[in-house]
């Protein structure tokens, strides 16, 4: 088993945060587990409470009832913090005229680290020659991996990342994604805020969605995926209209999903071969469905959205 799971007992344990701003309720009885070895996302609309979350966790925000664990205890109550857990919520809060690697040693000898231990941070993260640069100078890229190296300062077997992937390009993306899942594989707890639902299909074990306060949905990305994708059949054709004619006839339940696509639910796969082969329909593929997390999420965040923007459709009405 890993030192990291080892040492600090559970990952993080949110329960029953309850928190109010005046007249706006914005956490409603957050609950949801953070699991050593496993990368954690953490999604939801805007206002869906993940910020107040994250912050409740690190104890910069007080909640009005619950509690956030942190290795089974507050994060107030934990000695050199850094040793415990590490975050970045905020990749600009840094002060433009400290070098980068100013910046990490700042914060190390605030926690007893050594300037070693800098410098493995900052090799970790691929900063290389930029931590002697002025961080007021860094792109938004360079920002979020000075951020992790410092959320990595303490080797920490507890990672809290909001937005990672922000400004990042695509070399970044995919060196981000590959690095969070190292982090898991070494036992650590990792929880990952993210809006960027193809980053986190390729990265996160597991998913909590938020939605109005509370946690609305708290499982497996796998089981997620095989849920939303149901029992429903991908036909690629170049005469929708025919095809969607024919199988609905039979009783299939048909919707257009692109230029050339349509998914089918209430037949099989067999037997829609055999109906478009009789109905002299022209096909190129049919496949079982398989969702996305983007499908996941708006599906499950479809009544917890605050803010929404009228379609076209909905305007002319």
């Amino acid at each position: 088993m890993s030192r990291f799971q080892t040492a600090s007992g559970p990952g993080i344990v949110v329960a029953g945060l309850r928190k109010r701003y005046g007249a706006v309720l914005a956490l409603d009885g957050m609950s949801f587990t953070v699991r050593p070895g496993v990368v954690t996302g953490f999604v939801g609309p805007n206002g869906a409470g993940k910020s107040t979350t994250m912050r409740a966790i690190l104890g910069l925000d007080a909640v009005d009832e619950g509690t956030a664990l942190i290795g089974g205890k507050p994060y107030r109550a934990l000695r050199r913090p850094l040793n415990h857990v590490g975050s970045l919520l905020d990749a600009a809060a840094l002060h433009p005229g400290r070098t980068g690697r100013d910046h990490l040693m700042w914060l190390a000898h605030s926690q007893g680290l050594s300037a070693r231990r800098v410098d493995q941070v900052v090799g970790l993260v691929g900063l290389g020659p930029a931590a002697r640069r002025k961080a007021g100078g860094y792109s938004l890229g360079m920002r979020q991996r000075l951020g992790i190296a410092a959320a990595l300062l303490g080797d920490p077997p507890i990672v809290m990342l909001d937005e990672p992937f922000n400004g990042m390009d695509p070399d970044g993306i995919v060196w981000t994604r590959g690095f969070l899942r190292s982090l898991a594989a070494e036992g650590r707890a990792v929880l990952v805020s993210s809006h960027l639902m193809s980053e986190l299909q390729g990265t996160a074990d597991h998913l909590v969605v938020a939605g109005r306060g509370r946690a609305i949905a708290d499982a497996a990305v796998a089981d997620l995926i095989a849920a939303a994708s149901g029992r429903r059949v991908a036909v690629r054709t170049t005469a929708k209209a025919h095809a969607t004619r024919v199988l609905a006839h039979s009783g299939g339940t048909v919707v257009a999903t692109g230029r050339d696509t349509v998914t089918v639910s209430g037949l099989s796969a067999d037997r829609i071969v055999a109906l478009l082969g009789q109905g002299a329909v022209p096909f190129s593929e049919v496949s079982a469905h398989r969702a996305t997390l983007e499908d996941v999420y708006l599906e499950l965040t479809r009544e917890a959205v605050e803010f929404r923007a009228v379609t076209s459709t909905e305007a002319s009405r």
